[in-house]
């Protein structure tokens, strides 16, 4: 079969590789349909995150038809429809039991590198490094799914790939973050990052009631997309006190709460602190650029909430916790417990209250997926959210 494959830092190619077998009883494989471009797949183009292997198979955003099915696999049959959840989940551990997936104490089959890394080991994730099991990933014609009869979403047809691939990552991502906000009818909601789980984060806000949404880029594409979701914007390009035009906004106040839809590689336009991180991530002294964490802290009023979906790999310097502390503020994080929220947000695509296929602006095959990684990662074309079709 043919999958986009991972052979170095910025080297993704469309190669032949074999097809994925039934492994264990509880196991799938999926004839792939629809698959997409991450942003935290942009992580492993760079190689900012540790533990990937030249021939390693890229993607964590898939959906297909199950073609074979293992003999212990009782939840599903050839034939069915399927979204694949980045998570990769037991169903059976304490953390499983307790809807926290993203941490299943099972499925990463690197549990010691996991142990190291981390201090305890977190799920296994399709497509994203040995720390997480190095299990192939979906951007590929075909896909083994392991715990195929609990990692998965079965969906109806009639509905396009392209309303229901996303519960595979990014809606259930944006909807995490905010959620874990626990926003209130008379909140300001500022959102750092207008990339497609900021977008969906700005979305989910207003879902659940926000009465103000902000968000924070630079691109003129993704702030008009967020404008037509409902937020007000600032371009951080002409704004380059984002802290004091949040305050101008709030009556001095600042944001009740903030949400971190960067990660680690947050830009920033004649920061000092960005030049900093920049230099010494350059230097191999620190992994992640912090720049959206500190401006968070800063910005948000005292007793606000933290959220961070976005990704972050290691080490981190210059974080003002000091300020964090006295502000008295939350801060909760964690890969997205994507079955936790897939039942909720899919009868949110099936009554119409959101259609997710709005992020989308290119669609392409796999032969095209290497040339789309730059055009995604370098914001070339009006790129947002790249769609393959294997």
């Amino acid at each position: 079969m043919k999958a986009l494959v991972w052979h170095g830092t910025t080297d993704i190619r469309c190669d032949s590789v074999p097809d994925p077998t039934i492994e264990d009883g509880r196991d799938a494989i999926i004839k792939v349909t629809s698959c997409a471009i991450c942003g935290s797949d942009l992580h492993l183009y760079d190689h900012f995150m540790p533990g990937m292997k030249s021939g390693d198979i890229m993607g964590h955003e898939t959906m297909g038809e199950v073609v074979e099915v293992g003999r212990d696999n009782k939840a599903l049959k050839v034939g069915d429809r399927i979204v694949v959840p980045f998570t990769i989940i037991c169903g059976e551990c304490d953390q499983c039991r307790r809807g926290n997936f993203s941490v299943c104490e099972r499925t990463n089959r690197n549990k010691a590198l996991g142990d190291t890394a981390f201090g305890h080991t977190t799920a296994g994730l399709f497509g994203y490094t040995h720390l997480t099991g190095g299990y192939p990933g979906g951007q590929a014609e075909y896909l083994r799914v392991p715990f195929a009869d609990a990692t998965h979403i079965k969906v109806p047809k009639g509905i396009p790939d392209e309303k229901l691939l996303f519960l595979s990552d990014i809606f259930p991502t944006g909807w995490q973050g905010a959620v874990q906000c626990d926003i209130q009818p008379e909140d300001t909601v500022a959102i750092w990052g207008c990339g497609p789980v900021g977008q969906m984060a700005i979305r989910s806000a207003i879902l659940l009631g926000a009465k103000r949404v902000i968000a924070i880029d630079r691109v003129p594409e993704r702030l008009s997309m967020a404008e037509a979701g409902g937020a007000e914007t600032i371009n951080f390009d002409e704004e380059s006190n984002v802290v004091g035009r949040l305050n101008d906004m709030t009556g001095g106040k600042g944001p009740e709460k903030c949400i971190d839809a960067v990660g680690l590689e947050a830009h920033a336009t004649g920061s000092l602190d960005a030049v900093y991180d920049r230099a010494k991530q350059a230097m191999m002294l620190e992994t992640d650029r912090p720049h959206v964490l500190r401006q968070m802290i800063m910005a948000c009023r005292p007793a606000g909430v933290l959220s961070v979906p976005g990704v972050y790999g290691g080490l981190l310097d210059k974080i003002p916790f000091g300020a964090l502390m006295n502000k008295g503020l939350t801060v909760r994080t964690g890969q997205t417990h994507v079955n936790r929220w897939s039942d909720d947000l899919l009868r949110r695509i099936e009554e119409d209250q959101i259609d997710p296929s709005f992020v989308i602006t290119h669609t392409v095959g796999l032969e095209d997926g290497p040339e789309m990684y730059r055009t995604f990662r370098d914001k070339q074309d009006g790129c947002i959210k790249v769609v393959i079709r294997p």
